[in-house]
Order: C-alpha cells, then sequence, then structure tokens
C-alpha cells in the first residue's frame, strides 16, 4: 500500500512561509526544526511542508529550478476547497498572495480562483466539486 503524505516546497524562509499559510488559509503548524530549514503545516489528511532552499541543496547537488512570482508559475499546483472562493482570496491576498485568476463559474458548477503565494507557487481555491 502506498499513502501521499506530503508535498515540499522549497522556499527561502521556512518560518515566513508557514506564517503565511497559517495567516492567509488558517492552517495551524505542526511543527518547524529548531534551525528553522524544515517545517510542516496541518491540513487535513496530507501536509504541506516547507524545506529551505538551503537544505534542499545538500539533497539534490545539481539544484533545481527555483519558485519566483517573476517567472511564470510551474505546472502544478496547491487545491484548497471552499465554500466562499471571493474571500478566501481576498484574504489570501491581504497576507501577500498574489491574484493570478480572478474567480470564475466552470460549466460544471465549481467556482474555481488562482493565487500566488509570496514565493510563486500557484494555489488554486474552488469550491467542492459537485
Amino acid at each position: 500500500m502506498v499513502k501521499f503524505g506530503y508535498t515540499i516546497l522549497y522556499v527561502a524562509d521556512v518560518e515566513k512561509a508557514i506564517v503565511f499559510y497559517e495567516n492567509a488559509f488558517g492552517f495551524s503548524r505542526k511543527f518547524i526544526t529548531p534551525g528553522n530549514d524544515y517545517g510542516e503545516i496541518n491540513t487535513g489528511e496530507t501536509t504541506i511542508s516547507f524545506a529551505s532552499k538551503k537544505l534542499a541543496l545538500q539533497n539534490l547537488k545539481e539544484g533545481f529550478i527555483e519558485s519566483s512570482l517573476e517567472d511564470k508559475p510551474f505546472a502544478i499546483e496547491l487545491g484548497f476547497i471552499t465554500d466562499n472562493v471571493g474571500d478566501l482570496v481576498q484574504k489570501a491576498i491581504s497576507f501577500g498572495a498574489v491574484l493570478a485568476t480572478e474567480p470564475k463559474k466552470k460549466p460544471w458548477g465549481q467556482i474555481v480562483a488562482y493565487v500566488r503565494d509570496p514565493e510563486g507557487f500557484l494555489i488554486e481555491i474552488c469550491t467542492p466539486v459537485q
């Protein structure tokens, strides 16, 4: 059996990233290492984790493509489900997210919007699929 355990985002400042997700989305901190190079937040069954770019380079000696607001987002997103997309988008923006796409109703009835976190990672904010 395989279980999806977590997604790790490589960030410049782990503490700052965790504070953004706590404030913008209401997630709670699971833990952060004493050196502030790795941390996790509680998001439900699957955890979002953060590793400093310095720590990531210890594991990936040849480097990696860094996320940045100056570049297009990666072809991957975090998806957060809510009953009120517009309110959550505005809350996220108030804590430093950047609007990528206004809320839009899809043909199947779902409301979907996109923001980018301060590190440039893409976040979908949507209603549940009916």
